[in-house]
């Protein structure tokens, strides 16, 4: 099925839509300050070693020094720099041997850190965790990269499978793995670990992987024969770089970016690790916002809803829970198939392939639990469990779906790959904290006559200032104004209120005077 992408940069955010048959299936987001620098390849500069911690600190171009523990450094590599001895070896410590590609191989164990790296040190290093606070990055000297169906470890022969494949797959797709990476001697260069989405990839695009890797990697190695310490060699790409990666295929009709400067960049890119995708890039220089060409702002703003409306009347209520996301499918004001059970079978075809569209577009993972309305008819049954399966095989990120269960529940999985839309663009409401539904005003006032009974059987105040949000006190001057006077008889001590804009509905503070 023919796809267009669209790409809305700005300098603080950047934007991709996925179009199919001119309806949004996927939406990216990624904001400048929220990239971190998880991934980035550095060539630090060892500005202090610390015996008794086994670790050092590594300038790598930030506000504060990065931390290295001697777990994470890169035997061979550092033996290769290491500081020259300035004594024998001590008894039962043996000497480095010099490997099969001719670099110097730390013994086992591990030297400790100050036998192998020394201050003022260039050392190539990767960022594991993002600085936190007043403590900064925590890197590693062994190298990884990234790509879309491999992981590539320059510094090391070693060929891994995904524990997630099954067993029985995983022997079969490391000799394919062999075979394709192997040199022309028959050795690895470079060991690679498949990731669990190539576990159905044919040979093409992982040989395609395999390519982009390595020139990545010869890109990274050049730059840090040139480039002084303390500086970045590598960033980890960036969303506009990972769609042409992972999202353009074979089906992609065109990639459009509405920003000149982007585009020559992308371009740039593309020329040199994917030139098959020069040609499908474009700039976009209309007048409308290109998210307007097909609707996507909209999109968006209905995908944060609880509620989606089909065509036929029907609806969608999508809930999304810690565990797993329900989906229930309503009828609603449809009416106008020939008898209420085509009216449900009708229904709930749409259903299945707007579900399946949401899963995409919302980027939902984890469990999820389609309520369909109940059918009948075995044949209906069957016929919306295969549209469904249907739609979701289009779906880049993998799926399983079992069949309607003794209550009529459909169970699925989705393979979680990224953050939800909604938890990408919302947060709890200060007001219900999460929960969706607030306190009504009349139970504040009476969780509030409660707590001044308590406080009044343990102090002894002048008098209780009940401070709130300006519904509740309405009431309480209101309808709950015979209540608050009893209360106030009982206990012997007058209350007064107080009304506070910036409390929400639920909130209250009671004051003793």
């Amino acid at each position: 099925m023919s796809q267009d992408i669209l790409i809305n940069w700005s300098p603080q955010e950047t934007r991709v839509a996925v179009v199919e048959q001119g309806a949004v299936q996927e939406v990216h987001l990624e904001r400048t300050l929220e990239r971190g620098l998880v991934g980035n390849i550095y060539l630090g500069k060892v500005s202090r070693v610390l015996p008794g911690m086994q670790s050092a600190f590594i300038d790598i171009g930030l506000d504060r020094a990065a931390f290295l523990h001697v777990a994470d450094l890169m035997p061979n590599i550092a033996a290769k720099h290491a500081a020259p001895r300035a004594s024998a070896p001590a008894a039962g410590e043996a000497e480095p041997a010099p490997g099969a590609n001719g670099k110097l191989l730390a013994p086992n164990p591990v030297l400790p850190i100050e036998r192998q790296i020394f201050e003022g040190q260039a050392l190539m290093v990767q960022v594991l965790k993002d600085p936190i606070g007043t403590k900064g990055a925590r890197l590693t000297a062994q190298i990884s990269i990234a790509g879309r169906l491999l992981v590539f470890l320059p510094q090391d022969n070693h060929i891994g499978v995904s524990q997630k494949i099954p067993p029985a797959q995983r022997e079969a797709l490391r000799q394919r793995l062999l075979r394709l990476t192997a040199t022309t001697d028959g050795s690895p260069a470079g060991g690679f670990i498949l990731r669990t989405n190539a576990e159905d990839a044919t040979d093409e695009e992982l040989a395609e992987d395999t390519a982009y890797l390595r020139k990545t990697w010869l890109r990274i190695k050049e730059a840090a024969t040139r480039q002084p310490s303390a500086t970045l060699l590598h960033e980890d790409l960036n969303l506009m770089q990972r769609v042409l990666r992972d999202l353009v295929g074979a089906d992609t009709h065109s990639i459009r970016i509405d920003s000149r400067e982007q585009h020559g960049l992308l371009t740039t890119f593309a020329a040199e690790f994917m030139p098959d995708t020069v040609a499908k890039l474009q700039h976009y220089s209309g007048e409308r916002p290109i998210f307007d060409l097909f609707n996507v702002d909209e999109d968006i703003v209905r995908a944060l809803s609880r509620r989606v409306d089909l065509k036929s009347g029907g609806y969608l209520v999508i809930d999304q829970t810690e565990a797993l996301t329900t989906v229930d499918v309503n009828t609603g004001g449809f009416v106008g198939a020939r008898n209420f059970d085509d009216t449900v079978f009708r229904t709930n075809l749409e259903a299945a392939q707007a579900i399946a569209r949401q899963l995409r577009l919302r980027n939902l993972g984890g469990i999820v639990i389609v309520d369909f309305i109940d059918m009948v008819r075995e044949d209906h049954r069957d016929s919306v469990l295969n549209e469904f399966r249907k739609q979701l095989a289009r779906d880049r990120v993998k799926t399983m779906t079992g069949g309607f269960s003794q209550l009529g529940l459909v169970e699925m999985t989705r393979k979680r790959t990224r953050e939800s839309l909604a938890h990408m663009l919302s947060e709890p409401c200060e007001a219900c904290s999460g929960k969706g539904v607030v306190k009504t005003a009349r139970s504040v006032c009476y969780d509030i006559l409660r707590e001044i009974l308590r406080e009044a059987r343990a102090f002894n105040p002048r008098e209780f200032r009940v401070v709130a949000s300006a519904k509740v006190v309405e009431l309480f001057l209101d309808e709950e104004r015979a209540h608050l006077a009893g209360l106030s008889d009982f206990i012997g001590k007058p209350i007064s209120l107080q009304s506070e804009g910036s409390m929400t509905q639920e909130q209250y503070d009671i004051v003793l005077l």
